[in-house]
């Protein structure tokens, strides 16, 4: 049963669930969760991350944690019970986890590395805080290193910045916005220990100076390693300063053993010292750390002879220095202790061990030796900082360890109140510094080894124990012992002793010093030869001095007793001792060595003892009341130091003073107590002031001090008016503080012995008092600057003063006296800048004081308090100074609005704030002062946010008259827009910006009110008005209130705390747009675009809201205007401006046309405004494609498809002719990026257009200056001109040089003139010489809702680049568009994918159709010049496909195979501003059986007829092999029984009996075969006029070919035979066939000629590489031969034999690229395809290319039989002929070459591109303009030949085409049949043979036998592998020799057998001379005006181009008798 829990409320997931039972709620690890119910060890929750989902989990996988439940029940929130710091960082890190891996994928791997480092770092800290275990200030500083790494991170994520107080979140409601603005600040960078507010506000006004850190060394010495001495040894280290040359600190002292180690077990690991109190001057001091090393031992060490063993002495043996300078750095920088070996160097000469270590320094090497190694001292160092407290309370390992606290010599920098007043310990030492002496030598030869002995004694002559300290570290003793110099009567020792005294042994002890001469004899005596002493206190109570003392030394012996101390005491100890007791007896038991000295130095360092005569005189006036008022007048004189060591005992004393004689005195003790004050200001005692606090507060006594003080203060002030030197009385001003403490005090002390008696007389007083500060306040200080001095102290110390008043005066009371007081100063006018920052400062400091925070006085002060900021602020003056101020106010007023009422305080401040704020923000703004603006702005803010209804009420109610509302309203209005506009807070102080908005909104909402009372009715004023809206739109649009951008988190706490602001703004925008009226129409069209920009913001609400004042709008205009072409016009120039900067989204679209139609559909304009709408919607549909084109990694070719839709829109829909313009500009750099020049050129055309030749003048517009119309014209067609160059389309740029000479001319610009002909004839010569690529052109079908809405659902036509063929294109095309679906058949898509979400391009090429027929039908163009015409000015595309109409017949398929033609007609010519067009309209045709056939005849004629016409007028130089190979290839065709087919088809006297309709047409054909035959002859003529003598066995080839051709067309067509007498027999002179024929002019090809244009332009389309008639586009009927034999039997397969007719090289083209692609060449369709054939292949467009599925069209696979290619075709081709044609031949027509020519069998563009190198550099004068022909040795052809005598066996397997998901190069089919059908009017069918050329080639490879059953065309007959000839381009080709001068290229290439590389291993070479099983069928005929480009319909008007197509087999006996009685039968029926 589940129940609801009580505890359980909130875990968190410590075990990843899945949630895989029933309701289960997926849990990952780390998540939390809050739980509803309970059951049986399951919960039911929900997840924080997604709490609208509930589901169970089990119990033990979620850690509870305790938490607050507020609002139990169903919407209960839960709030876990943990520090703050906790879950910041909990969902801190949770925030940052997604973002650090972002910053991986981004590549910013330094920032992920260190983000790694600090999530790690935040992870451990987090869990230390969690732990429990750590002590407060732990706590304290884990949160401190928390808070920092927190804002480190967010700052470098570019998250928001988080405002803190004592390291916790601050809520924005609880403080000010002022107080908020520098949480802020402080945040900037990292979160530092936060101070108290008192500190912050003293630090601000500059009062107090920061306490300096002091610095501490921590020293450890790890080990000595220099054991050479043997003996044990005392280390001291000091410190050292060089530039002073004298040791800073104490000695700390390590007592080593023999080896090394501690002499004192104890001390392992322990020898470590703290040197403290380092001041950061000493710091910069040159210090260094010096270790003198004395060994204890014999007095020499390596001679044990001197000295017994049982002696020790101390010895001097070496010294070690480090500098600290150099070491500072690298200690600074880590927290732990650093190693360093210090070597220890040996001196050179003992007597000058004093200065050792000053000459290691100075590296003075020649007095010290180095040692032998680098070993020494090995000691680590630390630095420490803060003071001793904090030391030990982060260091607690070091005092641990036992650490020697090792002080400096003497107070530090700053002394602290180490006084038994605050119970602290007393010190008291005495540094004695040993340092010289000078002994007589007493007789011995050598010098005395001497030895110094201290004791120091009481007075009582007792030896005082463990006064005596070598060094810290080790325990005081009772004796010294000096070290021992040997051999040296004058030692200098140097070595500093502590005697740490008691303070009450002090006064009458003693020092004494014993000298003894230490003996090396035997014995080792150590002789006693004298002795000093000094005392350690004078006479007159003063401790020895600070000084070098130079002793006397008595001489004694060992004899001499020291019993009786009195005996030497009473003698004097050095020559001051001497001269104060002159009278001293000579009979003395000591007598004084007069020649001997000894000089010791003392340095006291005392909190108890002084050396100062004065201070000594002053605690003991008493004894001289004659000189009290001397001594009182002395106490300025001494030291800081003394005066603050006897702090109390002074100031008792001084108080005593006054009570004994307050006349005589008074004046002096407040002149000494404020000398005492005032040195306690001093930043080195400014921590004694808690010891004058303490001491007033416990130990003052002076109950009558108060009415002195104020007698003495009051005449200070009074006489300040008087006197030129006021330093006295400056100095009483700055004690103020101090002295009112003094008489608040002693009235209390007073009042408490008396019961409150004299209180009246003390009020007076202290009014008296105020009267007197009034006064010097009030003074005029212009004249003098003394006075300006006095006055500043005096305002500087007041409001120190109140928190003692208050002790004794009510609030009230005090408030007025502060309020008199500040109310005394003159204004700003009168005095100077200095004193006004101090009344400034003085007001900052009464604000910031307790006083102020009690409401009562603030009601009081307020008043003159915001009188002088107003001042300021009206006179723009010390702003930084009344900011601060303001925002102290605001603070504290936000404070008591928590606790109280506060009404008042708010209306005195509006009142008197308000209006001048709003002032001094504009100034500020207008100098973008970002600082002051950044205080001005919170207090602004501050103050609003406090404002309630009735404060707006109250303001808005005293404005006088409506130009003072007026005024504020823009004020305020006008700051709000600049908050928003300047940026004022920096973009991640979120949570001030969202404050700030929430303020602004709430403000006007309440000022909207008063805007539409007094400004609507006919008070209306459109500048309130305007700024009104400004403001609301610029709200609206701020980029901190756009939360779709922000992270889930934050969009819900920002919702949970705010709502959407917008949704406000818009509301209140939306009312008051309504409350306007008929002055709406004020704002039409001004405000069209600020709200249309308010309505892209993506909030759906807002939208709803703000779109239909549109149509209020429309409606206003309407009335006024009847139409609304305003807000037309600009709503469109706006919406381009606002879509292009990011703005609005589809839905947007979507829901303006839904909410404006809805709301037009009730008008009367409804019809315009409907179409208005319509119109915009479609606009933004463009203008959105074309933002998300641009804005994203898109290709130039969506970018520019995208402009030019937009442009176009811009221009024929809305006629906006400047955004027309500029999105020209657009587009041109946009083709100059792509490098489509000649693309750039038209577009900028556009412009140029609409200029004309006038000399108007232009404004500036985009980059173009200002000039005249004529000008700009000028400009621009030459850079047009340019781009057409470089685009190599001088035809366009030809025109436009024209139209410029013709301008020049009529100036008489004749050097502009002379220039731009030069330029028109450069083009010209251009034409003629250079080589131009004729592109490709594909269709292209974008299907799907998918596209954006310029492409959706449209087919376009597109120009390929240079060399690219339909599968680079197709690959393109599908890089460019990734998601797209290549759709797998070239049908028209059906509804469910035009309407369906997803993307389906659909591809094939194209063959253009030129409109300029008249210059391709001329004979004597050059081809390069006809190349251009056939591929530019292009609107009509062609594709075409073949189909079977009626029932087939088996024998000969040509008579039911029609073309199914298509014809596309685009919106513009290509090439224009795109390199692709729409199509605007598509027409279908059919073409018959009979037409086809027609065509390609007469398409064939025309092409020998120009080819023969072309080497007649010398067009064609040198190499004649062109004309050979279309030679060959016609008659040989013909010979096989190429024409053949076609008399079978159609002179059959069944077909004539069916058709009679066709008898005209079977009589052009007839003519048009006889033609052919004349044609030929006239061909062989001149082939007999040019060719090669090696070539001459070819020619007399040919010339017995043509009489076969002729002999065999003889019955059918009687006299044929007369027309070429010269041809009729091989012995027949080849001078007959020159002489019946002659050169055949044009004219008499005409004559024999039709002429309709089609034939011409059928025929002008040869190329110079005619190898082939198998694969162009007119060779359809053998494309579909390779089709045909798919899916056939084997035996089909067996009868299929390859003939040796050359009439494959009759075509001129290799095949249109888009048969190639689509499918193999040999799988084109074609008119005269069998229906099984044809059924093949269009199977083949359809299906999916994959292993497993029929062989796709789509893709380039030559499919035989069986999926078998006929390879052997291919091979020959490709090594013959195949790599001879370049992309760019002229003559092919644009869809051949449009597509990637993928080698087929049939192709012979396979591998053309690698071929054009080779080519020109081999084919020499062979090559036609203007690129290289396919000029071959004639032998080639033998090889061709040759080839078809192989047959087919069985074909192998065929290899798996390839899929488009596992090769981007697969195509997409290239038309709807893919193949052109064999149509164009190259075909081989034509070329005239013993049968049709056509079908002969399609016999030679594809002849079935009789026996094979018919076929039905169903899609199941397609087989299902094909093979891909893509393998093809792989397929190596035979080496091939194209010199024409090597003899043997023939016979070498008859006799070599072909090599079908490309074929699969089933084809196998037959015998060549096997004739074939079955003669060919007819096969193919053509349709006369077609040109086969891949299948593709073309209208008769098209173009042809013929295509290269494979000989046939020779015609059997039997088929050759068939053909003769069909021709026969055809002539008898006409």
């Amino acid at each position: 049963m589940w129940s609801p829990t009580e505890e359980e409320k909130y875990g968190v997931v410590i075990c990843s669930f899945r949630g895989t039972v029933p309701q289960g709620l997926v849990l990952e690890l780390g998540e939390t969760v809050q739980i509803l119910e309970k059951c049986e060890g399951w919960y039911r929750g929900v997840s924080i991350k997604k709490p609208s989902v509930k589901g169970i989990f089990p119990a033990n996988y979620i850690h509870l944690k305790k938490a607050i439940v507020s609002n139990r029940g169903q919407y209960e929130t839960v709030v876990p019970l943990e520090d703050s710091v906790v879950t910041e960082v909990t969902a801190t890190l949770q925030e940052w986890a997604v973002l650090w891996k972002q910053l991986y994928v981004k590549h910013k791997v330094d920032l992920f590395y260190k983000l790694r480092h600090v999530m790690n770092e935040l992870i451990d800290l987090r869990r230390q805080l969690l732990s429990g275990h750590l002590t407060q200030d732990q706590v304290r500083e884990v949160k401190r290193h928390l808070t920092v790494r927190l804002d480190w991170g967010n700052e470098h994520l570019g998250l928001d910045l988080v405002p803190r107080k004592d390291f916790e979140v601050v809520d924005s409601d609880q403080i000010s916005v002022s107080d908020l603005y520098k949480m802020h600040l402080s945040s900037r960078h990292s979160v530092q220990q936060s101070t108290s507010q008192v500190d912050t506000i003293r630090q601000r006004h500059g009062e107090a100076c920061r306490m300096p850190v002091p610095h501490h060394f921590f020293l450890s010495l790890k080990s000595f390693t220099y054991n050479t001495i043997g003996e044990d040894t005392d280390v001291f280290f000091s410190l050292y300063d060089v530039r002073e040359g004298k040791q800073i600190s104490e000695r700390f002292m390590v007592r080593l053993n023999k080896n090394g180690g501690p002499r004192n077990p104890e001390k392992i690991d322990r020898m470590c010292a703290l040197f403290t109190d380092l001041s950061s001057k000493d710091m910069k001091r040159d210090l260094y750390i010096v270790a003198h090393v004395i060994r204890i031992g014999r007095m020499l060490l390596n001679d044990s002879k001197k000295g017994p063993p049982h002696l020790h002495y101390r010895r001097p043996y070496g010294c070690a220095v480090l500098s600290i300078m150099d070491v500072l750095q690298s200690i600074s920088e880590i927290k732990e202790e650093k190693d360093f070996v210090l070597k220890v160097y040996t001196c050179n000469n003992e007597n000058e061990w004093c200065q050792i270590h000053e000459n290691i320094i100075r590296k003075s090497s020649t007095k010290y030796t180095a040692p032998s190694s680098n070993y020494g001292l090995i000691i680590s160092l630390q630095l420490l900082r803060g003071d001793m407290e904090q030391i030990r309370r982060e260091n607690p390992m070091i005092f641990n360890r036992g650490v020697a606290v090792t002080r400096k010599l003497g107070f530090p920098d700053v002394i602290m109140p180490e006084m038994k007043i605050v119970g602290c310990d007393i010190r008291n030492d005495l540094y004695l510094t040993l340092e010289k002496g000078d002994f007589e030598r007493g007789g011995k030869s050598v010098q005395k080894n001497i030895e110094v002995t201290m004791y120091v004694l009481y007075a009582d002559g007792e030896i005082l124990k463990d006064c005596i300290s070598l060094g810290s570290g080790e325990p005081s003793r009772s004796a010294y012992h000096s070290f021992v110099l040997y051999h040296n009567n004058s030692p200098r020792w140097g070595e500093i002793i502590k005697l740490p005294i008691p303070i009450d042994r002090f006064r009458g002890s003693h020092l004494r010093f014993e000298f003894r001469h230490c003996s090396t004899k035997d014995k080792g005596e150590k002789k006693l030869f004298g002795f000093a002493f000094t005392p350690l206190m004078r006479d007159d109570g003063t401790t020895l001095s600070d000084d070098i003392h130079e002793l006397y030394v008595y001489k004694c012996d060992e004899n001499s007793t020291f019993n009786n101390h009195a005996l030497y005491l009473g003698l004097p100890c050095c020559k001051e001792d001497y001269n104060g007791c002159p009278n001293i007896p000579s009979s003395l038991i000591f007598q004084r060595s007069t020649k001997e000295t000894f000089s010791v130095s003392t340095q006291l360092s005392s909190t108890k003892l002084t050396q100062n005569v004065d201070l000594l005189a002053l605690l003991k006036w008493k004894a001289y009341p004659d000189r009290v008022m001397d001594i009182l007048g002395r106490l300025r004189h001494v030291s800081g130091e003394e005066i603050v060591k006897f702090l109390q005992d002074i100031l008792d004393t001084l108080f005593v003073v006054l009570d004994d004689n307050t006349e005589k005195y008074g004046l002096l003790v407040f002149q000494s107590l404020v000398f005492i004050i005032n040195l306690l200001r001093d930043s080195k005692y400014f921590h004694f002031r808690p010891v004058m606090d303490t001491y007033i507060q416990k130990h003052f006594a002076g109950a009558l001090a108060y009415k002195e003080l104020i007698r003495c203060l009051k005449w200070y002030m009074d006489r300040s008016a008087e006197l030129v030197r006021q330093d006295h009385i400056q100095e009483a001003m700055r004690a103020l503080e101090y002295l009112f403490k003094f008489i608040v005090q002693s009235r209390i002390l007073y009042s408490r012995a008396t019961c409150g008696m004299e209180e009246e007389q003390f009020r007076s007083s202290i009014q008296e008092l105020f009267q007197s500060i009034r006064f010097v306040l009030s003074l005029d200080s212009r004249s003098s600057e003394t006075l300006i001095f006095t006055q500043a102290a005096l305002l500087n110390s007041f409001p120190a003063i109140f928190d003692e008043l208050l002790q004794m005066f009510t609030v009230q009371e005090v408030a007025e006296f502060v309020r008199g007081t500040l109310g005394s100063m003159p204004s700003t006018v009168h005095i100077g800048q200095s004193m006004d920052v101090v009344k400034l400062q003085s007001i900052a400091r009464t604000v910031d004081s307790r006083l102020f925070s009690f409401s009562e006085s603030r009601r009081i002060l307020l008043p003159v308090v915001l009188h002088h900021i107003h001042l300021h602020l009206r006179q723009q003056k010390e702003l930084l100074i009344c900011s601060g101020i303001l925002s102290s106010i605001f603070s504290i007023i936000k404070t008591s609005s928590l606790e109280g009422d506060v009404v008042e305080e708010v209306e005195m401040m509006v009142e008197s704030l308000l209006d001048v704020l709003l002032q001094t923000l504009l100034t500020i703004m207008s100098k973008s002062q970002s600082q002051e603006a950044g205080e001005y702005v919170s207090c602004l803010l501050s103050l609003l946010r406090q404002m309630s209804d009735t404060h707006f009420q109250h303001l808005l109610d005293n404005f006088q008259s409506k130009d003072e509302l007026k005024e504020f309203l823009l004020k305020i209005f006008c700051v709000f827009r600049n908050l928003m506009k300047m940026s004022v807070f920096p973009r991640d102080w979120m949570v001030m910006r969202l404050l700030t908005s929430n303020i602004i909104v709430t403000t006007v909402q309440y000022l909207s009110s008063a805007l539409h009372k007094n400004f609507t009715e006919t008070d209306f004023d459109f500048k309130v008005w305007n700024s009104y809206f400004s403001l609301a739109v610029l709200f609206i649009n701020q980029p901190s209130l756009q939360l779709e951008s922000a992270t889930p988190p934050k969009r819900k706490k920002i919702l949970d705390k705010y709502g959407d602001m917008r949704v406000m703004m818009a509301y209140e925008l939306f009312s008051m747009w309504q409350n306007l009226g008929e002055h709406k129409i004020h704002f039409i069209p001004g405000m069209i675009g600020p709200f249309l920009g308010v309505t892209l913001v993506p909030q759906p609400e807002v939208r709803n809201i703000m779109i239909p004042i549109f149509h209020d709008m429309m409606d206003w205009e309407q009335r006024k205007n009847g139409n609304f072409k305003q807000v037309e016009a600009e709503l469109i120039d706006k919406l381009d401006s606002l879509v292009s900067e990011g703005k609005g989204d589809e839905n947007y679209r979507e829901l303006f046309s839904l909410l404006l139609l809805e709301k037009i559909e009730q008008e009367t304009w409804r019809e315009t405004g409907i179409s208005f709408v319509t119109s915009v919607t479609r606009l933004m549909e463009r203008l959105l494609d074309y933002r998300d084109c641009m804005k994203g990694d898109e290709t130039e070719n969506k970018k520019i498809g995208c402009t030019v839709n937009l442009m176009n829109f811009y221009k024929s829909e809305i006629n906006k002719e400047e955004m027309y313009i500029r999105y020209i500009h657009k587009l041109c750099d946009m083709h100059l990026q792509a490098e489509n020049y000649t693309e750039a050129a038209f577009t900028l055309l556009l412009y140029c257009e609409l200029l004309q030749w006038e000399d108007r003048p232009l404004r500036e517009f985009l980059h173009y200056p200002s000039q005249s119309e004529w000008q700009r014209k000028e400009g621009l067609c030459r850079k047009i001109i340019h781009y057409f160059n470089k685009g190599k389309s001088w035809e366009f740029g030809i025109p436009l040089c024209r139209e410029l000479a013709i301008q020049y001319e009529s100036l008489y610009d004749y050097q502009s003139l002379s220039w731009i002909r030069k330029m028109e004839a450069t083009y010209y010569d251009n034409i003629m010489e250079q080589q131009r690529l004729e592109p490709e052109f594909f269709r292209v079908g974008f299907y799907g809702r998918k596209f954006p809405f310029f492409l959706r659902n449209k087919e376009y036509v597109c120009r390929g680049h240079d060399y690219e063929r339909l599968e680079a294109f197709q690959q393109r095309m599908l890089s460019e568009f990734p998601q797209a679906i290549a759709m797998q058949h070239p049908n028209h898509p059906d509804d469910s994918i035009l309407q369906c979400d997803a993307q389906y391009l659909q591809i094939y090429a194209v063959t253009p159709i030129p409109d300029n027929i008249d210059v391709l039908q001329m004979d004597r163009v050059p081809d390069r010049i006809k190349s251009f015409y056939r591929v530019n000015n292009i609107r009509k595309f062609r594709y075409d496909r073949p189909f079977h109409k009626g029932p087939k017949d088996k024998e000969n398929e040509f008579k039911s195979l029609w073309i199914e033609r298509t014809t596309l007609t685009l919106t513009h010519s290509l090439p224009g501003i795109s390199r692709w067009f729409e199509v605007e309209r598509r027409e279908l045709v059919e073409v018959s059986p009979l037409e086809n056939a027609i065509q390609v005849v007469e398409n064939k004629n025309q092409e020998l007829r120009t080819l023969i016409s072309q080497y007649q007028h010398k067009q064609m130089h040198g190499n004649i092999n062109l004309l050979s190979m279309c030679l060959n290839g016609v008659i040989d065709a013909a010979v096989n029984g190429g024409i053949a087919r076609y008399q079978e088809a159609f002179f059959d006297k069944d077909y004539i009996t069916k058709h009679p309709g066709d008898a005209e047409k079977i009589t052009q054909l007839k003519e048009l075969m006889q033609e052919q035959v004349h044609v030929l002859g006239v061909g062989l003529a001149v082939h007999e006029k040019f060719v090669h003598p090696e070539m001459r066995p070819l020619h007399k080839k040919l010339i017995d070919q043509f009489q076969m051709m002729r002999s065999s067309l003889y019955h059918e067509l009687p006299g044929l035979d007369k027309l070429s007498p010269a041809c009729s027999g091989s012995s027949t002179p080849r001078s007959n066939v020159l002489v019946s024929h002659g050169p055949m002019s044009p004219e008499s090809i005409k004559l024999l000629h039709r002429h309709s244009p089609l034939n011409m332009l059928g025929s002008v389309r040869h190329s110079s590489s005619s190898l082939s008639s198998h694969t162009s586009s007119e060779t359809g009927n053998l494309v579909i031969l390779t089709d045909s034999s798919v899916g056939e039997t084997a035996e089909d397969m067996y009868h299929m034999q390859a003939s040796p007719s050359t009439s494959s090289l009759s075509s001129t083209h290799s095949a249109p690229s888009q048969m190639i692609n689509s499918a193999p060449s040999s799988a084109r369709g074609s008119p005269s395809l069998p229906d099984k054939y044809r059924h093949s292949r269009e199977m083949m467009m359809l299906l999916p290319a994959h292993r497993d599925r029929p062989s796709s069209a789509m893709y380039p696979a030559a499919i035989m039989e069986n999926g078998q290619p006929p390879n052997f075709q291919r091979a020959l081709i490709q090594q013959m002929i195949g790599p001879c044609k370049p992309c760019s031949d002229p003559n092919l027509s644009v869809a051949e070459k449009a597509v990637p020519a993928a080698p087929s069998s049939w192709s012979l563009d396979s591998g053309s591109r690698e071929a054009l190198p080779f080519l020109s550099a081999h084919a020499g004068s062979v090559l036609a303009p203007p690129v290289p022909p396919r000029s071959l040795p004639h032998g080639h052809y033998s090889l061709h030949f040759d080839a078809f005598h192989h047959q087919l066996s069985d074909a192998p397997p065929a290899l798996p085409a390839r899929t488009l998901r596992k090769s981007p190069l697969h195509p997409i089919p290239a038309s709807p049949t893919s193949p052109q059908s064999g149509l164009d009017g190259s075909n081989s069918t034509l070329s005239g043979s013993a049968s049709s050329g056509v079908s002969s080639l399609s016999e030679s490879n594809f002849g079935h036998s009789s026996e094979a059953p018919p076929r039905t065309d169903t899609m199941d007959s397609v087989p299902s592998q094909a093979w891909n000839t893509d393998e093809d381009l792989e397929t190596p080709y035979l080496p091939v020799r194209y010199s024409l001068s090597e003899p043997d290229v023939l016979e070498s290439l008859k006799s070599q057998p072909c090599r079908s590389h490309s074929a699969p291993s089933g084809v196998i070479p037959q015998d060549t001379m096997d004739p074939p099983a079955l003669p060919p069928k007819p096969y193919h005929s053509r349709l006369p005006n077609m040109e086969n480009e891949e299948g593709m319909m073309i209208e008769d008007d098209d173009k042809h181009r013929p295509l290269h197509r494979k000989a046939s087999q020779p015609v059997s006996g039997a088929k050759e008798e068939q053909a003769r009685v069909a021709w026969e039968h055809g002539i008898s029926e006409q």
